[in-house]
């Protein structure tokens, strides 16, 4: 009970607009809240623009889904307290912080494109192994840089739209969890995919979608240690898919879950640097909202387990959207090493 009687504080208290939901109704908002025109007793389903089959089987953990707020696109994240629910609208700051990251990006692609060059073009020539070893790190680290600046960049650009054609997304994700189960073996962890029996095809944007799924593994390749597991699985029900992955490892302290989806709140990153800006998460809750779905993110018994939803749309285009105007973010790397780039040892690097 004495949880129920601070949940209004808890609103107060926030910057961003924020507001809590009984039973579908809004019953309380805060000063934030009111400017978008958000009141008491309003019904909170009106107001989903994904997320409805989601947030009616939510039951706790933390819930990224979209609203549609004064006919605009507001992300919220939702969690629980007892028989409450807290929206926390994305703030209208987020927007000028992508963009002066993009900005930040765009400055830092040009001498790290530079340094890539040089270091392909010196690995070759490495004979020695204290050599090849030292060019092994130095290739790992540009990766490391070049998946960090490509967050920065991207995070503002995938708000803008994205680049959908029609994939089998069965097949699509079957080779992506292939190609990381090799690597995830690599460093003792066994990952496992069990995917759907049927082709199903669906307008996706297909580097979103890589790179949603590649930067929910690599969260759970770095906090699970080696000898555990890391189990995804595919389901379907209607025209909703639904991909879960949960690993083995120690799970995310409860002040960390409640930022999980926020920018540069990684209190522990200065102690544990598997920690990082959160732009990660930025892309998977951004990559998931392009395509009518949500990402929830809750911890069960052991480990923490990611679940990202999309809604299968059909083309009602007969011919399918150019890709010469796309390019590859990861500058013709091998897209997995790069966002796994994290997780594993320095010898993947070394290319003869």
């Amino acid at each position: 009970m004495e949880k129920q009687r601070n949940t209004p504080g808890i609103i107060d208290l926030m910057v961003c607009p924020g507001f809590c939901v009984k039973n579908n109704k809004i019953i309380q908002v805060n000063d934030a809240a009111k400017r978008l025109f958000l009141a008491p007793d309003m019904e909170v389903s009106g107001l989903l623009l994904t997320g409805k089959e989601e947030y009616a089987n939510f039951s706790g953990g933390c819930l990224y889904l979209s609203l549609s707020i004064a006919d605009q696109v507001q992300g919220a994240l939702v969690t629980r307290i007892d028989d409450q629910d807290i929206f926390l609208v994305d703030a209208d700051t987020e927007l000028r912080e992508l963009q002066l990251l993009a900005l930040a990006a765009q400055e830092l692609r040009m001498p790290l494109s530079n340094i890539m060059i040089s270091a392909d073009r010196l690995t070759p020539m490495q004979t020695e192994p204290k050599c090849q070893d030292h060019m092994a790190r130095l290739n790992r680290g540009t990766s490391q840089l070049l998946r960090l600046v490509g967050n920065m960049s991207d995070a503002l650009r995938y708000r803008q739209g994205c680049r959908m054609q029609t994939r089998n997304v069965t097949t699509l994700l079957e080779e992506i969890f292939e190609k990381a189960a090799a690597l995830a073996e690599s460093v003792g962890i066994t990952l496992t995919f069990t995917s759907l029996p049927q082709d199903v095809y669906s307008l996706v944007d297909p580097e979103q979608l890589e790179r949603a799924v590649l930067n929910i593994l690599s969260n759970a390749l770095k906090f699970t240690p080696q000898g555990g597991t890391v189990e995804a699985t595919l389901t379907k029900k209607g025209r909703l898919l639904r991909l879960t992955v949960q690993d083995s490892g120690s799970g995310i302290g409860e002040g960390i879950l409640q930022n999980i989806f926020s920018r540069y709140r990684r209190l522990p990153s200065l102690e544990d640097s598997r920690f990082g800006l959160g732009l990660g998460m930025v892309l998977v809750r951004t990559a998931a909202a392009n395509h009518g779905g949500t990402v929830l993110i809750d911890q069960p018994e052991v480990g923490t387990r990611v679940t990202m939803t999309l809604r299968i749309q059909e083309s009602t285009e007969t011919v399918l959207h150019s890709k010469i105007l796309s390019f590859d973010y990861a500058g013709e790397r091998d897209h997995a090493l790069v966002e796994l780039s994290e997780s594993l040892p320095a010898s993947f690097y070394f290319t003869e």
